[in-house]
Protein backbone atom coordinates (compact mmCIF):
# COMPACT_ATOMS: atom_id res chain seq x y z
CA UNK A 1 0.00 0.00 0.00
CA UNK A 2 2.64 2.07 0.80
CA UNK A 3 4.99 1.32 -2.16
CA UNK A 4 1.84 2.09 -4.25
CA UNK A 5 1.35 5.23 -2.70
CA UNK A 6 5.16 6.61 -3.62
CA UNK A 7 4.66 5.48 -6.80
CA UNK A 8 1.41 7.20 -7.77
CA UNK A 9 1.22 9.91 -5.74
CA UNK A 10 2.24 13.72 -6.72
CA UNK A 11 5.90 15.01 -5.51
CA UNK A 12 4.36 17.38 -3.22
CA UNK A 13 2.41 14.49 -1.43
CA UNK A 14 5.75 12.66 -1.24
CA UNK A 15 7.78 15.92 -0.18
CA UNK A 16 5.07 16.84 2.70
CA UNK A 17 4.20 12.98 3.88
CA UNK A 18 8.58 12.94 3.64
CA UNK A 19 8.34 16.55 6.22
CA UNK A 20 5.63 15.25 7.85
CA UNK A 21 7.90 11.36 8.93
CA UNK A 22 10.65 13.52 9.45
CA UNK A 23 8.66 16.05 11.53
CA UNK A 24 7.32 13.14 13.67
CA UNK A 25 10.81 11.24 14.24
CA UNK A 26 12.29 14.48 15.39
CA UNK A 27 9.37 15.25 17.52
CA UNK A 28 9.90 11.96 19.40
CA UNK A 29 13.63 13.07 19.65
CA UNK A 30 12.74 16.68 20.93
CA UNK A 31 10.05 15.03 23.58
CA UNK A 32 12.85 12.88 24.86
CA UNK A 33 15.23 15.37 24.88
CA UNK A 34 12.81 17.68 27.00
CA UNK A 35 11.80 15.33 29.09
CA UNK A 36 15.58 14.08 30.36
CA UNK A 37 16.84 18.10 30.40
CA UNK A 38 15.30 18.41 33.91
CA UNK A 39 16.14 14.94 35.36
CA UNK A 40 19.76 15.71 34.19
CA UNK A 41 20.19 19.52 35.14
CA UNK A 42 18.90 18.00 38.97
CA UNK A 43 21.19 15.48 38.90
CA UNK A 44 24.12 17.95 38.35
CA UNK A 45 23.21 20.13 40.78
CA UNK A 46 23.08 17.25 43.23
CA UNK A 47 26.56 16.33 42.32
CA UNK A 48 27.42 19.25 43.58
CA UNK A 49 25.90 18.60 46.75
CA UNK A 50 27.52 15.40 47.30
CA UNK A 51 30.64 17.14 47.14
CA UNK A 52 29.41 19.89 50.00
CA UNK A 53 28.12 16.94 51.85
CA UNK A 54 31.43 15.00 51.23
CA UNK A 55 33.27 17.55 52.34
CA UNK A 56 30.71 17.99 55.61
CA UNK A 57 31.75 14.51 56.49
CA UNK A 58 35.07 14.86 56.17
CA UNK A 59 35.41 17.91 58.79
CA UNK A 60 32.80 15.89 61.40
CA UNK A 61 35.66 13.09 61.09
CA UNK A 62 38.11 14.42 61.56
CA UNK A 63 37.00 16.86 64.57
CA UNK A 64 35.26 14.37 65.98
CA UNK A 65 31.77 15.99 66.45
CA UNK A 66 29.61 14.48 68.37
CA UNK A 67 25.66 13.79 66.71
CA UNK A 68 24.71 16.06 69.50
CA UNK A 69 22.53 19.30 69.12
CA UNK A 70 25.22 21.41 70.61
CA UNK A 71 28.03 19.75 68.76
CA UNK A 72 26.04 20.25 65.37
CA UNK A 73 24.89 24.04 65.93
CA UNK A 74 28.57 24.56 66.79
CA UNK A 75 30.18 22.64 63.65
CA UNK A 76 27.81 24.76 61.23
CA UNK A 77 28.27 27.79 62.78
CA UNK A 78 32.47 27.28 62.60
CA UNK A 79 32.40 25.57 58.93
CA UNK A 80 29.85 28.10 57.59
CA UNK A 81 32.21 28.99 54.71
CA UNK A 82 30.70 25.61 53.01
CA UNK A 83 27.51 26.22 52.70
CA UNK A 84 27.65 30.28 51.85
CA UNK A 85 26.31 29.06 48.49
CA UNK A 86 23.09 27.19 49.88
CA UNK A 87 20.56 28.02 51.03
CA UNK A 88 19.99 25.24 53.48
CA UNK A 89 21.60 22.75 54.98
CA UNK A 90 20.38 20.19 58.00
CA UNK A 91 21.34 17.66 60.03
CA UNK A 92 20.05 14.81 61.68
CA UNK A 93 20.31 12.24 64.24
CA UNK A 94 19.72 8.57 63.34
CA UNK A 95 16.16 8.82 65.17
CA UNK A 96 15.52 11.69 62.79
CA UNK A 97 15.53 14.62 65.15
CA UNK A 98 16.81 17.53 63.46
CA UNK A 99 19.88 18.41 65.51
CA UNK A 100 21.07 21.40 63.52
CA UNK A 101 19.74 23.81 60.58
CA UNK A 102 21.57 26.93 59.19
CA UNK A 103 17.57 28.10 58.62
CA UNK A 104 17.49 28.83 62.26
CA UNK A 105 21.21 30.57 62.27
CA UNK A 106 22.24 33.72 62.03
CA UNK A 107 25.44 33.22 60.09
CA UNK A 108 27.50 36.58 59.41
CA UNK A 109 28.77 36.77 56.85
CA UNK A 110 32.53 37.02 57.40
CA UNK A 111 33.31 33.58 57.91
CA UNK A 112 35.88 33.83 60.45
CA UNK A 113 33.42 36.24 62.92
CA UNK A 114 31.19 34.86 64.97
CA UNK A 115 28.07 36.61 64.91
CA UNK A 116 26.97 38.40 68.45
CA UNK A 117 23.16 37.76 67.53
CA UNK A 118 22.78 33.78 67.26
CA UNK A 119 19.16 33.16 67.23
CA UNK A 120 17.60 29.97 67.29
CA UNK A 121 13.91 29.91 66.60
CA UNK A 122 11.98 26.50 67.27
CA UNK A 123 10.13 25.02 64.21
CA UNK A 124 6.72 24.40 65.79
CA UNK A 125 6.89 27.92 67.55
CA UNK A 126 6.98 29.28 63.38
CA UNK A 127 4.24 31.27 62.23
CA UNK A 128 3.28 31.27 58.59
CA UNK A 129 2.20 34.72 58.68
CA UNK A 130 5.73 35.53 59.59
CA UNK A 131 6.74 38.52 56.90
CA UNK A 132 10.80 38.37 58.04
CA UNK A 133 13.58 36.84 55.86
CA UNK A 134 12.27 34.97 52.35
CA UNK A 135 14.03 31.43 53.32
CA UNK A 136 12.21 31.62 56.72
CA UNK A 137 8.77 31.72 55.08
CA UNK A 138 8.83 27.97 53.93
CA UNK A 139 10.66 26.76 56.69
CA UNK A 140 7.54 24.68 58.48
CA UNK A 141 6.80 23.11 54.66
CA UNK A 142 10.65 22.28 53.83
CA UNK A 143 10.92 20.80 56.88
CA UNK A 144 7.72 18.59 57.05
CA UNK A 145 9.28 17.83 53.14
CA UNK A 146 12.75 17.08 54.80
CA UNK A 147 11.41 14.96 57.42
CA UNK A 148 9.76 12.51 55.52
CA UNK A 149 12.30 12.15 52.76
CA UNK A 150 14.88 11.34 55.81
CA UNK A 151 12.12 8.79 56.96
CA UNK A 152 12.17 7.58 53.12
CA UNK A 153 15.92 7.34 53.34
CA UNK A 154 16.36 5.75 56.68
CA UNK A 155 14.29 2.87 56.12
CA UNK A 156 15.99 1.81 53.22
CA UNK A 157 17.57 -1.60 53.86
CA UNK A 158 21.01 -0.57 52.42
CA UNK A 159 21.13 3.55 53.73
CA UNK A 160 23.88 4.28 51.74
CA UNK A 161 24.23 6.25 48.72
CA UNK A 162 22.17 9.61 48.01
CA UNK A 163 18.54 10.40 48.15
CA UNK A 164 18.13 13.44 45.38
CA UNK A 165 14.85 14.95 45.73
CA UNK A 166 13.13 17.95 43.78
CA UNK A 167 10.14 19.26 44.28
CA UNK A 168 8.04 22.66 43.57
CA UNK A 169 6.78 24.20 46.87
CA UNK A 170 5.45 27.74 47.31
CA UNK A 171 6.35 28.44 43.70
CA UNK A 172 10.13 27.70 44.30
CA UNK A 173 11.97 24.70 43.26
CA UNK A 174 13.73 22.77 45.67
CA UNK A 175 16.66 20.21 44.99
CA UNK A 176 17.56 18.04 47.90
CA UNK A 177 20.17 15.82 48.66
CA UNK A 178 20.19 13.33 51.48
CA UNK A 179 23.01 11.23 52.49
CA UNK A 180 24.17 9.58 55.56
CA UNK A 181 27.16 10.92 57.82
CA UNK A 182 29.63 8.42 58.73
CA UNK A 183 32.15 8.16 61.27
CA UNK A 184 35.01 5.05 61.60
CA UNK A 185 32.32 3.53 59.21
CA UNK A 186 29.54 3.84 60.96
CA UNK A 187 26.52 5.85 60.37
CA UNK A 188 25.93 8.41 62.86
CA UNK A 189 23.06 10.68 61.22
CA UNK A 190 22.04 12.18 58.18
CA UNK A 191 22.52 15.34 56.21
CA UNK A 192 20.38 17.05 54.04
CA UNK A 193 21.23 19.83 51.61
CA UNK A 194 18.59 21.97 49.87
CA UNK A 195 18.63 24.51 47.55
CA UNK A 196 16.03 27.17 45.62
CA UNK A 197 16.97 25.63 42.13
CA UNK A 198 14.17 28.13 39.88
CA UNK A 199 17.27 28.79 37.55
CA UNK A 200 16.96 25.05 36.49
CA UNK A 201 12.39 25.79 35.43
CA UNK A 202 14.60 28.58 33.71
CA UNK A 203 16.94 26.92 31.52
CA UNK A 204 14.37 24.37 30.63
CA UNK A 205 11.87 27.14 30.00
CA UNK A 206 14.66 28.76 27.82
CA UNK A 207 15.10 25.63 26.00
CA UNK A 208 11.65 24.51 25.42
CA UNK A 209 10.86 28.34 23.85
CA UNK A 210 14.32 27.97 21.94
CA UNK A 211 13.62 24.64 20.36
CA UNK A 212 9.62 25.24 19.80
CA UNK A 213 10.63 28.82 17.90
CA UNK A 214 13.13 26.33 16.16
CA UNK A 215 10.48 23.90 14.76
CA UNK A 216 7.88 26.65 14.24
CA UNK A 217 10.31 28.65 12.01
CA UNK A 218 11.34 25.09 10.37
CA UNK A 219 7.99 24.37 9.56
CA UNK A 220 6.92 27.65 7.67
CA UNK A 221 10.34 27.60 6.07
CA UNK A 222 9.08 24.20 4.54
CA UNK A 223 5.33 25.54 4.36
CA UNK A 224 7.00 28.52 1.91
CA UNK A 225 9.20 25.59 0.05
CA UNK A 226 6.03 23.74 -0.41
CA UNK A 227 4.29 26.55 -1.91
CA UNK A 228 7.42 28.03 -4.09
CA UNK A 229 7.56 24.06 -4.89
CA UNK A 230 4.02 23.80 -6.15
CA UNK A 231 3.18 26.67 -8.10
CA UNK A 232 6.72 27.63 -9.61
CA UNK A 233 7.71 23.95 -10.06
CA UNK A 234 4.88 21.09 -9.62
CA UNK A 235 1.73 23.33 -11.43
CA UNK A 236 3.90 23.94 -14.60
CA UNK A 237 5.00 19.88 -14.85
CA UNK A 238 1.33 19.20 -14.68
CA UNK A 239 0.77 21.58 -17.46
CA UNK A 240 3.19 20.26 -19.90
CA UNK A 241 2.17 16.75 -18.64
CA UNK A 242 -1.90 17.16 -19.63
CA UNK A 243 -0.46 18.91 -22.92
CA UNK A 244 1.98 15.08 -23.74
CA UNK A 245 -1.36 13.88 -22.79
CA UNK A 246 -3.46 16.34 -25.72
CA UNK A 247 -1.32 15.27 -27.60
CA UNK A 248 -0.93 11.74 -27.32
CA UNK A 249 -4.47 11.75 -27.40
CA UNK A 250 -5.41 13.97 -30.26
CA UNK A 251 -7.59 16.74 -27.96
CA UNK A 252 -7.60 20.08 -29.53
CA UNK A 253 -7.99 21.50 -26.14
CA UNK A 254 -4.16 21.69 -25.42
CA UNK A 255 -3.60 22.71 -21.86
CA UNK A 256 -1.58 26.67 -21.95
CA UNK A 257 1.55 26.13 -21.93
CA UNK A 258 2.66 29.07 -23.43
CA UNK A 259 3.00 31.48 -20.41
CA UNK A 260 6.17 29.31 -19.26
CA UNK A 261 7.92 30.06 -22.82
CA UNK A 262 9.43 33.27 -21.20
CA UNK A 263 10.42 31.85 -18.45
CA UNK A 264 14.77 31.55 -18.33
CA UNK A 265 15.00 28.67 -15.44
CA UNK A 266 14.44 24.52 -16.52
CA UNK A 267 10.62 24.77 -16.32
CA UNK A 268 11.12 27.25 -19.13
CA UNK A 269 13.57 25.50 -21.81
CA UNK A 270 11.74 22.34 -20.79
CA UNK A 271 8.02 24.16 -22.25
CA UNK A 272 10.20 25.45 -25.30
CA UNK A 273 11.23 21.97 -26.34
CA UNK A 274 8.05 20.24 -25.82
CA UNK A 275 6.23 22.77 -28.09
CA UNK A 276 9.17 22.85 -30.81
CA UNK A 277 9.61 18.70 -30.41
CA UNK A 278 5.47 18.85 -30.75
CA UNK A 279 5.66 21.41 -33.96
CA UNK A 280 8.72 18.98 -35.36
CA UNK A 281 6.44 16.12 -34.90
CA UNK A 282 3.05 18.05 -36.55
CA UNK A 283 5.20 19.23 -39.55
CA UNK A 284 6.70 15.25 -39.81
CA UNK A 285 3.31 14.11 -40.45
CA UNK A 286 2.07 16.52 -42.66
CA UNK A 287 5.45 15.95 -44.65
CA UNK A 288 4.66 12.37 -44.35
CA UNK A 289 0.96 12.68 -45.36
CA UNK A 290 2.07 15.18 -48.39
CA UNK A 291 4.87 13.01 -49.69
CA UNK A 292 2.43 9.56 -49.03
CA UNK A 293 0.26 11.67 -50.99
CA UNK A 294 2.35 12.99 -53.61
CA UNK A 295 4.25 9.13 -53.95
CA UNK A 296 1.01 7.66 -54.62
CA UNK A 297 0.43 9.77 -57.60
CA UNK A 298 4.11 9.79 -58.86
CA UNK A 299 3.63 5.77 -58.51
CA UNK A 300 0.16 5.98 -59.98
CA UNK A 301 1.10 7.10 -63.33
CA UNK A 302 3.55 4.69 -64.47
CA UNK A 303 0.80 1.90 -63.12
CA UNK A 304 -1.37 3.58 -65.52
CA UNK A 305 0.86 3.44 -68.48
CA UNK A 306 2.28 0.13 -67.45
CA UNK A 307 -0.99 -1.21 -67.38
CA UNK A 308 -1.97 0.40 -70.78
CA UNK A 309 1.03 -0.95 -72.35
CA UNK A 310 0.60 -4.57 -71.16
CA UNK A 311 -3.26 -4.71 -72.05
CA UNK A 312 -1.89 -3.58 -75.84
CA UNK A 313 0.95 -5.85 -76.01
CA UNK A 314 -1.70 -8.99 -75.38
CA UNK A 315 -3.74 -7.55 -78.15
CA UNK A 316 -0.66 -6.80 -80.80
CA UNK A 317 1.17 -9.14 -83.04
CA UNK A 318 3.39 -6.23 -84.65
CA UNK A 319 6.87 -7.04 -83.91
CA UNK A 320 7.73 -3.01 -83.77
CA UNK A 321 4.80 -2.08 -81.71
CA UNK A 322 5.69 -5.05 -79.57
CA UNK A 323 9.13 -3.72 -78.76
CA UNK A 324 8.11 -0.40 -78.27
CA UNK A 325 5.50 -1.23 -76.14
CA UNK A 326 7.97 -3.53 -73.92
CA UNK A 327 10.43 -0.33 -73.87
CA UNK A 328 7.59 1.55 -72.15
CA UNK A 329 6.71 -1.09 -69.68
CA UNK A 330 10.33 -1.56 -68.75
CA UNK A 331 10.70 1.87 -68.90
CA UNK A 332 7.67 2.30 -65.83
CA UNK A 333 9.18 -0.31 -63.98
CA UNK A 334 12.28 1.02 -63.55
CA UNK A 335 10.65 5.00 -62.70
CA UNK A 336 8.71 2.29 -59.75
CA UNK A 337 11.42 0.99 -58.69
CA UNK A 338 13.69 3.89 -58.95
CA UNK A 339 11.04 5.91 -56.29
CA UNK A 340 10.58 2.90 -53.82
CA UNK A 341 14.68 2.83 -53.27
CA UNK A 342 14.70 6.83 -53.56
CA UNK A 343 11.83 6.79 -51.18
CA UNK A 344 13.26 4.10 -48.78
CA UNK A 345 17.02 5.42 -49.02
CA UNK A 346 15.34 9.25 -47.55
CA UNK A 347 13.63 7.37 -44.53
CA UNK A 348 16.93 5.79 -43.89
CA UNK A 349 18.79 8.75 -44.20
CA UNK A 350 16.37 10.46 -42.11
CA UNK A 351 16.49 7.91 -38.85
CA UNK A 352 20.35 7.93 -39.26
CA UNK A 353 20.68 11.67 -39.24
CA UNK A 354 18.61 11.09 -35.99
CA UNK A 355 20.40 7.91 -34.41
CA UNK A 356 23.94 9.29 -35.60
CA UNK A 357 26.44 11.74 -33.56
CA UNK A 358 28.11 14.44 -35.98
CA UNK A 359 31.75 14.58 -35.48
CA UNK A 360 34.63 16.64 -36.75
CA UNK A 361 35.24 15.36 -40.70
CA UNK A 362 37.44 16.76 -43.24
CA UNK A 363 35.05 17.78 -46.10
CA UNK A 364 38.08 18.23 -48.60
CA UNK A 365 39.04 14.48 -48.16
CA UNK A 366 35.25 13.27 -48.19
CA UNK A 367 35.48 15.37 -51.88
CA UNK A 368 38.35 13.73 -53.13
CA UNK A 369 37.21 10.49 -52.22
CA UNK A 370 33.77 10.37 -54.50
CA UNK A 371 35.20 12.09 -57.14
CA UNK A 372 37.87 9.66 -57.72
CA UNK A 373 35.40 6.77 -57.55
CA UNK A 374 33.39 7.80 -59.77
CA UNK A 375 36.23 8.66 -62.14
CA UNK A 376 37.59 4.82 -61.60
CA UNK A 377 33.38 3.92 -62.38
CA UNK A 378 32.99 6.14 -65.11
CA UNK A 379 36.34 4.97 -67.10
CA UNK A 380 35.12 1.09 -66.07
CA UNK A 381 31.70 1.95 -67.92
CA UNK A 382 33.12 3.09 -70.92
CA UNK A 383 31.83 6.85 -70.49
CA UNK A 384 33.99 9.83 -71.87
CA UNK A 385 33.05 11.59 -69.32
CA UNK A 386 35.51 13.04 -67.07
CA UNK A 387 35.64 14.99 -63.54
CA UNK A 388 37.81 17.43 -62.97
CA UNK A 389 38.73 18.89 -58.90
CA UNK A 390 40.03 21.94 -58.26
CA UNK A 391 40.80 22.96 -54.24
CA UNK A 392 40.83 27.05 -54.36
CA UNK A 393 42.63 28.70 -51.60
CA UNK A 394 41.75 26.15 -49.32
CA UNK A 395 43.30 26.00 -45.70
CA UNK A 396 43.75 22.41 -44.52
CA UNK A 397 42.87 23.89 -41.07
CA UNK A 398 39.74 25.64 -42.29
CA UNK A 399 38.25 22.20 -44.51
CA UNK A 400 36.43 20.60 -41.46
CA UNK A 401 33.00 20.24 -40.87
CA UNK A 402 30.41 18.81 -38.46
CA UNK A 403 28.80 16.13 -39.71
CA UNK A 404 28.22 12.39 -40.92
CA UNK A 405 30.70 11.40 -42.64
CA UNK A 406 28.50 9.25 -44.72
CA UNK A 407 25.78 11.38 -45.42
CA UNK A 408 28.48 14.01 -46.65
CA UNK A 409 29.47 11.50 -49.24
CA UNK A 410 26.12 10.64 -50.08
CA UNK A 411 25.75 14.40 -50.88
CA UNK A 412 28.59 14.23 -53.38
CA UNK A 413 27.66 11.37 -54.68
CA UNK A 414 23.97 12.22 -55.61
CA UNK A 415 25.32 15.60 -57.40
CA UNK A 416 28.02 14.30 -59.38
CA UNK A 417 25.44 11.19 -60.08
CA UNK A 418 23.07 13.65 -61.17
CA UNK A 419 25.42 15.82 -62.88
CA UNK A 420 26.88 12.71 -65.17
CA UNK A 421 23.10 11.24 -65.95
CA UNK A 422 22.71 14.92 -68.24
CA UNK A 423 26.34 15.32 -68.87
CA UNK A 424 26.81 14.70 -72.82
CA UNK A 425 29.22 12.40 -74.17
CA UNK A 426 32.95 13.75 -74.32
CA UNK A 427 31.66 15.97 -71.29
CA UNK A 428 32.94 17.07 -68.42
CA UNK A 429 32.29 18.04 -65.04
CA UNK A 430 34.38 20.65 -62.77
CA UNK A 431 34.83 20.17 -59.01
CA UNK A 432 35.65 23.21 -56.71
CA UNK A 433 36.24 22.81 -53.08
CA UNK A 434 36.70 26.63 -51.36
CA UNK A 435 37.18 28.58 -48.67
CA UNK A 436 34.46 31.11 -48.02
CA UNK A 437 33.81 33.79 -44.91
CA UNK A 438 30.49 31.55 -43.93
CA UNK A 439 32.27 28.09 -44.55
CA UNK A 440 33.50 25.79 -46.96
CA UNK A 441 31.74 25.54 -50.77
CA UNK A 442 31.35 22.73 -52.71
CA UNK A 443 30.52 23.81 -56.63
CA UNK A 444 29.55 20.94 -59.44
CA UNK A 445 29.61 22.33 -62.81
CA UNK A 446 28.60 20.15 -65.93
CA UNK A 447 28.18 20.34 -69.71
CA UNK A 448 24.08 19.27 -69.68
CA UNK A 449 20.92 21.31 -71.08
CA UNK A 450 21.17 23.18 -67.54
CA UNK A 451 17.70 23.99 -66.25
CA UNK A 452 14.82 25.77 -68.39
CA UNK A 453 12.48 27.03 -65.12
CA UNK A 454 12.21 30.92 -64.65
CA UNK A 455 12.31 29.55 -60.55
CA UNK A 456 15.06 26.79 -60.40
CA UNK A 457 15.07 26.89 -56.48
CA UNK A 458 12.04 24.19 -57.57
CA UNK A 459 13.89 21.39 -59.06
CA UNK A 460 15.02 20.69 -54.77
CA UNK A 461 11.19 19.74 -54.90
CA UNK A 462 10.01 16.21 -54.12
CA UNK A 463 8.88 15.07 -57.38
CA UNK A 464 10.17 17.92 -59.36
CA UNK A 465 8.38 17.25 -62.74
CA UNK A 466 9.73 19.20 -65.60
CA UNK A 467 12.52 16.45 -66.40
CA UNK A 468 14.48 15.52 -69.49
CA UNK A 469 14.05 12.39 -71.70
CA UNK A 470 16.07 9.95 -69.40
CA UNK A 471 13.18 10.72 -66.99
CA UNK A 472 13.23 7.20 -65.71
CA UNK A 473 16.29 7.09 -64.37
CA UNK A 474 15.26 9.94 -61.64
CA UNK A 475 12.53 9.53 -59.53
CA UNK A 476 12.52 13.72 -58.45
CA UNK A 477 13.51 12.94 -54.69
CA UNK A 478 17.79 12.73 -55.54
CA UNK A 479 18.02 16.78 -55.48
CA UNK A 480 15.26 16.92 -52.50
CA UNK A 481 17.23 14.44 -50.21
CA UNK A 482 20.54 15.80 -51.02
CA UNK A 483 18.76 19.56 -49.66
CA UNK A 484 17.58 17.51 -46.71
CA UNK A 485 20.89 16.44 -45.76
CA UNK A 486 22.48 20.01 -46.23
CA UNK A 487 20.02 21.45 -43.78
CA UNK A 488 20.62 19.33 -41.29
CA UNK A 489 24.00 19.77 -41.55
CA UNK A 490 23.37 23.44 -40.93
CA UNK A 491 23.92 24.38 -44.41
CA UNK A 492 22.00 25.52 -47.85
CA UNK A 493 22.47 24.97 -51.74
CA UNK A 494 21.52 26.92 -54.63
CA UNK A 495 21.30 25.68 -58.53
CA UNK A 496 21.91 28.20 -61.43
CA UNK A 497 22.94 28.08 -64.61
CA UNK A 498 26.12 29.01 -66.55
CA UNK A 499 26.89 32.36 -66.99
CA UNK A 500 29.24 33.55 -70.47
CA UNK A 501 26.90 31.81 -72.85
CA UNK A 502 28.53 28.38 -71.51
CA UNK A 503 25.94 25.71 -71.79
CA UNK A 504 25.12 24.02 -68.32
CA UNK A 505 23.91 23.60 -64.63
CA UNK A 506 25.88 24.76 -61.58
CA UNK A 507 24.88 23.46 -58.03
CA UNK A 508 26.49 25.01 -54.55
CA UNK A 509 26.72 23.75 -51.40
CA UNK A 510 27.68 26.00 -48.58
CA UNK A 511 28.90 23.88 -44.96
CA UNK A 512 30.02 25.89 -41.93
CA UNK A 513 33.10 25.57 -40.88
CA UNK A 514 33.78 23.32 -37.67
CA UNK A 515 33.97 25.43 -34.39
Amino acid sequence: MQSNFFSSSSILKKFLVFNLIVFLVLGAFTFLYLKAIKPNLVKNRSEHHLNIINNTSEHINRLNVEFTKESTTKFLLSTRFLFQNLDRVQLYDLNLNLLADTDTLDLAENAFVKSENIQETAIDKIDESTTGDENLKYTKETEFISNKYVKKYSEKENADGKLIISETINNNFYVSTIDAVKIQNKIKGYIVVSEIANDILIAVEERKNFILRSVFSVAIVIFIFSVFLNKYILKPIRSLVLYTKAIKEKDVKIGKHEKYFLRKDEVGQLSRSLNEMTEDLYKRISVAETFSSDLAHEIRNPLTSLKGASEVLENTSDDNKRKKLIKVISHDVERIERLITDYSQMLKDEATLSREKMKKIDFSNVINSVVEDFNSDLINSNKNIKININHSNLNGSRSYVLGVESKLEQIVANLLDNAVSFSPENGKITVICAEKKRGIQLVIEDQGPGFNEKNIDKIFDRFYSNRPENFGEHSGLGLNIVKNIIELHGGSITASNLKSNKKGARIEVLLPFYK
